[in-house]
């Protein structure tokens, strides 16, 4: 308020030492002309006539228990307003209520910055060109991405250049060593040099040793960083502000994506790689307001002279009598013919990959976390429906129902035949969908359940069983070979 009055007062000075009319200066100021004349005698402005009020408007609240609030602070700074006054709520009755809540923080407020202990001082820190790279992790849910309509629960790797404030990023699923390999590559490569550092918080992918649990560099990082020429360094644990410019940029990225999915009117996008080529052109956008200072970051980096590391780690598993391997503490089933094999498991943030003897067998969803399961029925459906009676406490049973409609068709199977007799018809229906197509058996069992017919393995077999064309019988056109003959007398005729 006293800086509006403090911008009127001025525009009636500067009219008043234009023509000195009042009248005509208070109007252009917008003031009224008595208070126009009362501040040009004056010679002030309002927020320079102020004087500090020296006495209280209200009777104060707490006024009889102040002494033991402040007791009670001094004893433990940390207690908030709010556990006080329900303390105080609990042990006099009636004496205040909720809505002295607002007074109580003021008071407490003003008590910290008076007689309240020192406060962690923060020193501004002087970023050097091309020092250091900066790397982060931050979730993205908060916007309600959707990939192919369907919600995408993902983070960003985010690494930044404090001096210049230049940024890049990559989607991933965790906060994985290969995730991180792929975001900080990702930056440099775009860069085409390389910083003196590069600065992480104390995450799982850099810091933690998962076979011990002990803090430190792991292997994998360590190598990343010697690949690259960078010394690796991390921030003291609970220390987040010593990487302060990444996290600022975390909101400040995702405020800059909010914006630019309102211009777009949509927030789903057909596959991730194209919502991540999007992102990047948020990127590039804002680096381009950053090509001074960045000119100054590269000159001080040395140049990036290595291959790219591939984004995936290896490892060897054997493929046990199950059909399944175990990858990061998650199974996974592959096809039967490799029981008993060792396969090459090609490990990235968001699948696996995997080869045997070289060759390219098939790609699965990566698991995160530990002790999950991710069993494709067609990898042992053939073994399966041939031994029926191993299917009711089969271990991994409910990756049996690919869909909603296989796990209803089930259940009326159940309710209406024997166990063993159920699962069996059940699983020639599974059967089915492997050998054909799962959506056309999807499709037969939804017009059974609509229909209310009996479901049979043989009723949704005549349901998606390939029409056969009717080929049209055609006459054997018979050439006549008398009118070559024909031809060929003219001919001699013409010569």
């Amino acid at each position: 308020m006293k800086a509006t009055e403090d911008r009127q007062v001025r525009k009636l000075m500067e009219e008043m030492s234009k023509h000195g009319k009042i009248g005509m200066a208070a109007t252009r100021a917008g003031l009224h002309r008595n208070v126009a004349r009362k501040y040009v005698k004056a010679g002030k402005l309002p927020s320079e006539l102020a004087e500090p009020r020296s006495w209280r408007t209200r009777e104060d609240p707490f006024v009889a228990d102040w002494a033991e609030i402040v007791s009670r602070l001094s004893d433990a700074p940390e207690l908030e307003a709010k556990t006080l006054l329900e303390d105080l709520e609990a042990r006099k009755p009636g004496a205040y209520s909720e809505g002295q809540l607002r007074t109580l923080q003021r008071r407490i407020r003003q008590w910290r910055a008076q007689e309240g202990p020192p406060k962690e001082v923060f020193f501004a820190q002087e970023h050097r060109p091309g020092e250091a790279l900066q790397t982060d992790f931050t979730w993205m849910n908060t916007l309600g991405i959707t990939i192919g309509g369907e919600e995408f629960l993902h983070l960003i790797c985010h690494p930044v250049l404090p001096y210049s404030n230049w940024e890049w990023g990559t989607v991933c699923l965790s906060e994985s060593m290969a995730a991180l390999r792929r975001g900080v590559q990702e930056a440099v490569f775009q860069l085409g040099r390389v910083p003196q550092f590069h600065q992480t918080d104390n995450s799982t992918a850099a810091t933690h040793n998962l076979a011990t649990g002990m803090r430190g560099f792991n292997g994998d990082y360590e190598a990343l960083m010697r690949h690259l020429g960078m010394t690796a360094r991390t921030i003291e644990v609970g220390k987040s502000h010593q990487n302060g410019d990444v996290e600022s940029l975390n909101g400040a990225f995702k405020r800059r994506v909010k914006q630019h999915l309102l211009l777009r009117n949509s927030r789903d996008f057909e596959t991730v790689a194209a919502y991540e080529a999007w992102l990047q052109e948020i990127f590039k956008k804002a680096n381009r307001l950053r090509a001074r200072r960045l000119a100054e970051d590269l000159t001080a980096m040395r140049p990036l002279n290595v291959r790219r590391l591939p984004e995936h780690t290896c490892e060897k598993v054997r493929v046990t009598s199950w059909s399944t391997i175990r990858v990061k503490h998650n199974a996974y089933s592959v096809p039967s013919r490799l029981i008993g094999e060792t396969v090459e498991a090609r490990i990235y943030d968001d699948r696996l990959e995997i080869f045997f003897a070289g060759i390219y067998q098939f790609t699965v969803e990566r698991l995160l976390g530990r002790f999950g399961h991710r069993i494709n029925y067609r990898h042992i459906i053939w073994w399966l429906v041939q031994k029926p009676g191993a299917f009711a406490r089969y271990k991994y049973r409910d990756d049996m129902f690919p869909t909603l409609a296989f796990r209803k068709a089930y259940d009326a199977l159940s309710s209406s035949s024997s166990g063993v007799k159920a699962d069996l018809e059940y699983l020639r229906i599974l059967h089915l969908a492997a050998s054909t197509m799962e959506s056309e058996v999807e499709t037969a069992l939804l017009l059974l359940a609509e229909a209310r017919s009996v479901v049979t393995a043989d009723g949704v077999k005549a349901l998606v069983a390939p029409s056969v064309t009717e080929v049209p019988e055609m006459a054997v056109f018979e050439v006549d070979l008398a009118s070559y003959d024909g031809l060929l007398a003219c001919g001699e005729v013409g010569a």
